[in-house]
């Protein structure tokens, strides 16, 4: 059984910044694309950011490019999210989650349906 953790949530002022950490126990972790998404109280599940294999491939939801950043240790079997110049919009769950399949990709990173395991979140909260 795949197992995500995330870590790094919490409360900060509108234009601060926060570090998401999300280790996977999974061997083939580096054949995954990984994803970040979020869910704000009363709202449905949001893309945020996505990573394929490789480093190189990453897509971000308009709302947070140029703010947020995802990267991935593919040795450490972990995925991060930068998030800078935070609003207070940025305030929800934040869930890690895994694609193993990727059957296609890149048309799918968007789409929670599409990642097989998830992590239980951590909250971002962000005061005006």
């Amino acid at each position: 059984q795949v197992q995500l953790v995330e870590s790094g949530g919490g409360l900060v002022q509108a234009g601060g910044s926060l570090r998401l950490s999300c280790a996977v126990s999974e061997r083939t972790f580096s054949t995954y694309a990984m994803g970040w998404f979020r869910q704000a109280p009363g709202k449905g599940r949001e893309f945020v950011a996505a990573i394929f294999r490789s480093a190189g491939l990453t897509n971000y939801a308009d709302s947070v490019k140029g703010r947020f950043t995802i990267a991935r240790d593919n040795a450490k079997n972990m995925v991060y999210l930068q998030m800078n110049s935070l609003k207070p919009e940025d305030t929800a769950v934040y869930y890690c989650a895994a694609d193993a399949v990727q059957s296609n990709w890149p048309a799918t990173y968007g789409i929670a349906g599409s990642y097989e395991y998830w992590g239980q979140g951590t909250q971002v909260t962000v005061s005006s």
